[in-house]
């Protein structure tokens, strides 16, 4: 089968399982990244600091990027019609069922149940960008941690929960990394 097709399968089975938004493609991406190697986990983590940084959802702004640094332009138009063809689908499908029996006791434990398991997914793939992110490869555990980048994710861990700063936009902060980079890179 062909490298092209087998991106398109993933990205559709990516987009038809990933429910809860665009972080919910994360551990599908962490499992392309494992099974096909077209990227590393170094750069399924800056994919997302990518993604994150540009307009857009992240789910669809990956399938973008994969689809693009694997195969180039056709890749990455495909890798994104892939992912968001099922959502589209499922919408027209379910749209009007769903209205009829939103009270349904079924369909009410289904999404209750959905949730965590969608949030336990998405802890997962962010425990995987944590340890890319504040990690180094390393003989001995202090010697891998990046202490410059903890601190830095522990600064803005805390900032983003003070009332007032919350207002700030995301984009924002991932500015100040980035310019923390450049100039700890001089």
């Amino acid at each position: 089968m062909s490298k092209l097709l087998i991106m398109c399968l993933e990205f559709f089975k990516t987009g038809l399982f990933a429910v809860g938004g665009g972080l919910a493609t994360l551990p599908f991406l962490a499992q392309i990244q494992q099974k096909y190697q077209w990227f590393t986990a170094e750069e399924l983590a800056n994919m997302i600091a990518v993604s994150e940084s540009t307009p857009g959802p992240i789910g669809v702004n990956m399938a973008t990027y994969v689809g693009f640094t694997s195969l180039g332009v056709v890749g990455g138009i495909l890798a994104t019609l892939s992912l968001v063809l099922p959502s589209l689908i499922v919408i027209m499908a379910i749209a009007r069922a769903l209205d009829k029996y939103r009270e349904n006791k079924w369909i009410q434990g289904m999404f209750s149940f959905m949730r965590p398991a969608v949030t336990g997914l998405i802890a997962a793939a962010a425990f995987s960008v944590i340890r890319v992110a504040l990690f180094r490869k390393a003989d001995s555990l202090l010697a891998s941690v990046d202490w410059i980048a903890v601190a830095l994710f522990a600064v803005l861990l805390v900032l983003t929960q003070v009332k007032r700063l919350k207002k700030i936009h995301p984009a924002a902060y991932i500015g100040v990394g980035a310019v923390i980079g450049v100039i700890l890179s001089m």
